[in-house]
Order: structure tokens, then sequence, then C-alpha cells
């Protein structure tokens, strides 16, 4: 049976790709116009938001493991 220090592992990566995916949809963000690109930008802002708030909650739940 894994215990909580492999649990909290988990999250801790968890947190690293979300924080991986935050910079790669702000670039995104920032990244020169395309012909669709007021449709890609809502997208990316909305997944963008989400991320934001899966990674807060990730990280309220690494720190109360300590």
């Amino acid at each position: 049976m894994r215990g909580r220090g492999w649990i909290k592992a988990l999250r801790q990566d968890e947190a690293r790709q979300v924080r991986a995916r935050i910079a790669e949809l702000e670039s995104n963000l920032t990244a020169a116009p395309s012909p669709h690109g007021r449709q890609k930008r809502q997208d990316a802002g909305h997944e963008l938001r989400n991320a934001k708030f899966r990674l807060e909650r990730l990280e309220e739940c690494i720190a109360a493991m300590q």
C-alpha cells in the first residue's frame, strides 16, 4: 500500500504539468493572430482560467498534506 508521500508526489507532478500548460496557454494568447484568432483566444482563455483554478486546488491539497 502506498502512503501519503506517494500521493503528495503525484499531486506535485500534476501541479508541474498544469503550470507548464498555463505557460503554454499564456504564450499562445500573446502569439501572432490567426484568421480564426478570436475563437482560439477565447478557447485558450477559458482553458487558462480552468487550469489556474485546478492549480489553486492542487496547491491547497499539497499544502494540507504537510
